[in-house]
């Protein structure tokens, strides 16, 4: 789904608009080696205060879930990047699982990672994501034991992304310990490649975990930060800060 050491940024839809939010993928997607695109929620119980604060300001705005896809349908006119739809299932369940992944399919969506949906429940949404080809990606946290951690690299298709510490999305200054010891354990176990999230906001944390074995990093909270404070200018600051954890 993506190439070895690459970077994947996360940007949520809407904040603060459809449009900021096309711009802003496109200024990323030179240092990207997929993106995550999230779908504002109302209760985004993973998540930290930053992104919380990035779904909370989309819908105040009036986003709506069909803006995800008129967002995806752009950026395809631009770019082939790997798009991967983070949300929850709420969303999925209301729209219905078979009509969401079709339309996500339709616009141009690679990947989906619903955080709240445990592979021992997904199975419905694993033969929809099949006969759509759209790819699958599931979480593994810290306390993940290894028996479990292998179920989750069978239901994977897309890569499993492992949460870096106990608790919720956030730049930290460094990367716990938590993080190594998940990802020495992940790389003996899965066949797929392994992206390790949260807490990650500094060129230093990209080099570590890519020499620790990680296939891709993903930089969430540093980036939606800048949006909270720049707004629809936030553009250069995401390509520069992108610039800046790719080493360039």
């Amino acid at each position: 789904m993506f190439k070895d050491h690459s970077i994947i940024p996360y940007i949520t839809a809407g904040d603060p608009s459809a449009k900021a939010t096309l711009r802003f993928l496109l200024a990323v997607d030179e240092y990207a080696g997929a993106i995550e695109l999230g779908i504002p929620f109302s209760d985004p119980m993973a998540d930290g205060k930053t992104i919380q604060e990035s779904h909370f300001r989309a819908l105040k705005n009036g986003f709506k879930l069909e803006d995800t896809f008129w967002i995806v349908r752009e950026f395809r006119k631009h770019s082939d990047t790997p798009i991967v739809l983070m949300t929850y299932y709420n969303p999925v369940f209301r729209t219905g699982v078979e009509e969401f992944l079709g339309m996500a399919k339709d616009a141009g969506v690679d990947g989906m990672l619903i955080v709240d949906l445990p592979v021992t429940h997904a199975q419905h949404f694993l033969d929809v994501a099949k006969e759509e080809g759209i790819k699958t990606v599931f979480l593994a946290t810290p306390n993940t034991p290894d028996d479990r951690l292998r179920e989750i690299d069978r239901a994977t298709t897309g890569f499993v992304y492992l949460i870096s510490l106990y608790g919720t999305t956030g730049a930290r200054e460094e990367i716990p310990k938590t993080a190594f010891d998940l990802l020495k354990r992940a790389k003996k176990i899965c066949k797929n490649k392994v992206a390790v999230g949260f807490g990650v906001s500094k060129r230093e944390h990209v080099e570590e975990l890519f020499n620790a074995g990680a296939n891709g990093v993903v930089v969430g909270s540093a980036l939606v930060r800048l949006i909270g404070e720049y707004g629809e200018g936030a553009e250069e600051r995401l390509r520069k800060k992108l610039k800046e954890l790719s080493g360039l």
